[in-house]
């Protein structure tokens, strides 16, 4: 059931003070059991390749790849410039047989201080991590997207960014990204499992040409591509960080 928040006008006060937009973390470790010793060392023979090795995430190091769930097969890699950069690339990878494969790369904006990986509210920092991405939502009308769609009028963005950009249009289309939020509901919805000081109403949104409060934000007509491509049978996950922090 979508739950919405009645009143546009404090959805949009209540999305100035606390991030850009509303779940549990999202990532769960899948490690794997070590496997056994061998009193041998391999052959050369025995090794991988390079080249038939499955291609893996650029810059992901094994702890976060550790944390996309086994049964991901959509990742959307956004990858900071800088720990305390507002600036970012967004890229959308498939797995397949070979391993994972870009198939689109744009410019993205993350919070105006970069990037954290304990966010609270108001600290103007992305959250680093992995986490789900079930709902979305907008002022406009469903593009096409396979996920759960809330359209109604409580996705505004009122008043100018941190660079004096309208922020007008910048909820047209939203995806929400499950930190600190109750996956299968609106974007718009309030629940803060983590408690209202860990922040929330962290989204992908239409980029308003500047920094934004935590979310991460690209071009409408990238939304619009992004939302018709995610898969919720496929389980899309946002990796999300510093290039830094990534690479762990």
């Amino acid at each position: 059931m979508i739950t919405r928040i009645p009143s546009a006008a404090l959805v949009a006060a209540s999305l100035l003070l606390t991030g850009c937009g509303g779940g549990a973390l999202a990532a769960t470790d899948h490690t794997s059991a070590p496997p056994p010793a061998s009193s041998s060392a391999p052959s050369p023979s025995s090794e991988i390749s390079a080249e038939a090795a499955p291609r893996q995430l650029p810059g992901v190091g094994p702890k976060m790849l550790a944390r996309i769930p086994a049964a991901t097969e959509q990742v959307v890699l956004v990858t900071g410039r800088g720990e305390d950069s507002p600036l970012s690339t967004l890229a959308l990878y498939e797995r397949t047989d070979d391993g994972w494969e870009q198939t689109a790369s744009w410019a993205a904006h993350n919070a105006l201080k970069g990037w954290s990986d304990h966010h609270m509210a108001g600290d103007l920092r992305s959250p680093i991590g992995v986490y789900s991405l079930t709902d979305a939502g907008g002022l406009l009308k469903d593009p096409g997207t396979k996920l759960s769609y809330d359209h109604g009028s409580g996705f505004v963005s009122p008043g100018t960014g941190f660079e004096g950009e309208p922020l007008a249009g910048s909820f047209d289309y939203v995806i929400a990204i499950n930190y600190n939020r109750q996956p299968g509901t609106s974007p718009l919805d309030w629940t803060r499992p983590l408690g209202s000081s860990r922040g929330g109403g962290i989204w992908i949104h239409v980029d308003h040409g500047g920094p934004t409060h935590g979310c991460v934000s690209i071009a409408e007509t990238h939304m619009k591509e992004l939302l018709r491509t995610l898969d919720p049978a496929r389980h899309p996950v946002i990796v999300m960080g510093d290039a830094a922090a990534l690479d762990h």
